[in-house]
């Protein structure tokens, strides 16, 4: 057996023996270990060591580090070990190209990496504390990383001795291609785009599309999620969602309020007089509120109907229906210490007595 295994060791397989071929594969194996163990190490060290301090040059370290890839460390520990081999001039031409496309891909991880932390820090900045903001942000991030890989992928195809020109017109004819087959994708993407940079609305804006509304809390590249009142998620196409009608409440300052109150036709003179001035001061007495009219507005089948418009100063509806209600409780107090009677639905029928007295004789 071991004459056997002495054999096996000395065959010669491209140049060199089964037994450097295994001693390239462990040196490789525990370099791989070896680096992989490392960078957590490193990862790990730097991360309490940013803890402790306000610079950005740790904190991006940090990120590079976690962008690397341990496929591309096997890779790398591969070639280091691969310079134990004796290698042909064919064997040196492919570990050439596999070293300039590990460090082109490792140099697009790294990129993304610092685009990554440079939004992340962006979007920790007050300036960018925005919904709209931090969208365009992510976006344009997102715009940046296609292209910064776009431009990995003909680096790598270029050092394998393609014709990139060629490659980029036929990707071009079938980017049209694509393109008529995924319009409507395209489209809502080029819509969050609109979205973004138009800015109809933004994530945290209160918003009302036809029937439904809620509160903006994502603009992805596809669609935009809103979180409905009732408290489920709202899903709209942004495509559809611009040729909707939107109603963006939290872009108005104040919001103004308009309502009616019927009065009996008994009232007296002096009292219908009097109401528009009692409105006003109820409504003025109640904080975030700014008057605006009150006026004996028409007369109706069975009331006397006066229209009373207000502001109240905050975008807030829960503040609007918080004053609406005081307002109504202080009318239905001062009113009834007043002897103002509102009006209810009534019908009053007149019968002529001389013509039912003549119709029993």
């Amino acid at each position: 057996m071991p004459n056997n295994l002495n054999e096996i060791l000395k065959l010669v397989y491209l140049d060199n023996t089964v037994e450097r071929w295994l001693i390239v594969f462990g040196i490789a194996i525990a370099l791989s270990i070896v680096l992989n163990i490392l960078n957590r190490q490193l990862i790990k060290h730097f991360k309490s060591y940013t803890n402790r301090t306000h610079t950005d040059f740790d904190d991006l370290l940090v990120e590079l580090l976690r962008k690397t890839s341990f496929i591309l460390i096997v890779v790398f520990s591969l070639l280091i070990a691969s310079l134990f081999l004796n290698v042909n001039e064919f064997i040196l031409g492919i570990r050439k190209h596999i070293i300039i496309i590990a460090l082109i891909t490792q140099l697009g991880f790294w990129t993304d990496g610092i685009i990554s932390y440079y939004i992340k820090r962006k979007t920790r900045d007050e300036a960018f504390k925005t919904g709209s903001r931090v969208t365009q942000l992510k976006a344009i991030g997102l715009l940046v990383k296609i292209f910064v890989w776009i431009v990995v992928v003909i680096f790598i195809i270029s050092n394998l001795g393609f014709n990139v020109t060629t490659l980029i017109t036929g990707l071009g004819i079938g980017g049209i291609a694509i393109a008529l087959a995924l319009q409507n994708v395209l489209g809502d993407v080029i819509a969050s785009l609109s979205i973004i940079f138009d800015k109809p609305f933004e994530v945290g804006d209160f918003i009302a599309v036809d029937d439904l509304s809620g509160d903006v809390v994502d603009i992805g590249l596809k669609t935009t999620r809103v979180k409905s009142i009732s408290g489920e998620q709202l899903v709209f196409s942004n495509n559809d969602l611009l040729k909707s009608r939107i109603k963006n409440y939290k872009k108005m300052n104040e919001r103004r309020i308009l309502f009616t109150l019927g009065f009996v036709y008994e009232t007296p003179y002096e009292k219908l007089e009097k109401i528009p001035e009692l409105l006003e001061q109820i409504i003025t007495d109640e904080p975030q509120t700014r008057f605006d009219r009150a006026h004996f507005h028409s007369y109706g089948d069975f009331s006397l109907n006066y229209q009373i418009v207000y502001f109240v100063l905050s975008r807030n509806y829960r503040d609007y229906m918080d004053a609406q209600q005081s307002i109504n409780l202080a009318v239905f107090k001062k009113f009834s210490e007043e002897g103002i009677e509102f009006a209810y639905p009534t019908q009053t029928l007149l019968v002529n007595k001389e013509e039912v007295n003549t119709k029993e004789n």
